[in-house]
């Protein structure tokens, strides 16, 4: 998806489902619009990596924060960049196995005092 500009929550939600939303001025989206329509089936390039465009001889730059760039050229969502660390979790779910189970167990007899 080309266009000058995209409301916040679609933004965020297009990179959130692996879609790439590119920022382009307004002058540089009707350039591209003006050269697909006087070459219908002619292919546009998207180079994340370069973060470019390309359009027939012409080379568009954008932006995107580096996060977000990781997260798309390596597929990763929240839950894959949470599995990331998955080492870490472990090691810290098995320190603090008793704290927790402490906390649960306090848990679930103030739930059944209420009963």
């Amino acid at each position: 998806m080309i266009a000058p500009s995209f409301a916040d929550i679609f933004y965020n939600n297009s990179l959130n489902n692996h879609m790439l939303p590119i920022r382009l001025s307004e002058e540089e989206v009707e350039e591209i619009f003006q050269w697909v329509w006087a070459n219908e089936g002619k292919p546009i390039h998207v180079d994340l990596e370069a973060m470019t465009v390309t359009v027939g001889d012409k080379v568009y730059t954008f932006e995107l924060d580096e996060f977000r760039r990781h997260c798309l050229l390596n597929g990763l969502d929240n839950i894959g960049l949470t599995l990331q660390h998955e080492d870490k979790i472990a090691e810290y779910e098995s320190k603090n196995s008793g704290i927790l189970a402490l906390t649960f167990s306090y848990s679930e007899s103030r739930y059944s005092l209420r009963k």
